[in-house]
């Protein structure tokens, strides 16, 4: 593996851990040449799972986009990073089974997925997620979204 910070390809694992139910490995990596440590993570490359997004365009699953909007939405929120790695596995999960043999799924039920999530996760990134995915144009539709949310918590 390269090296981030020299570029060289000479590197000793220093520690392993299997992640995500079996699914991923983190390894602790030294670079022999300056010392530098990193991480690196490896994970079972599949048929790609698609997405197909509102116009009906196709494109592959990116777990990375997922955790960029969860992160956003939780940004200064009293969350643990390990309880966002389990978010985005859970919903990458669900989205693979969902999806099936067909290997695609509509962006719609991602979204929804990670709304869910979120609703059980932190309330305030719920919404903070919720406004940018749902596209609130003004207050009254942040209004709405808050009196459903306050329903939806009387539910559960």
């Amino acid at each position: 593996m390269r090296c981030p910070h020299c570029g060289s390809m000479e590197d000793k694992v220093t520690d392993s851990r299997t992640l995500a139910a079996g699914d991923a490995t983190r390894r602790r990596r030294e670079c022999t040449s300056c010392g530098y440590r990193y991480t690196s993570y490896e994970r079972i490359e599949e048929k790609p799972l698609m997405v197909i997004k509102a116009d009906g365009r196709r494109q592959p699953f990116d777990r990375a986009k997922i955790e960029r909007g969860v992160e956003r939405s939780l940004e200064k929120r009293p969350v643990a990073a390990l309880a966002v790695e389990r978010l985005v596995n859970e919903i990458e999960d669900a989205a693979v089974m969902a999806a099936g043999e067909s290997r695609e799924i509509k962006a719609r039920v991602i979204g929804e997925a990670v709304l869910d999530k979120l609703f059980e996760l932190d309330r305030v990134a719920y919404i903070r997620f919720a406004s940018v995915y749902r596209h609130f144009e003004n207050l009254d539709e942040f209004v709405e979204e808050i009196k459903r949310l306050s329903k939806k918590r009387g539910k559960k």
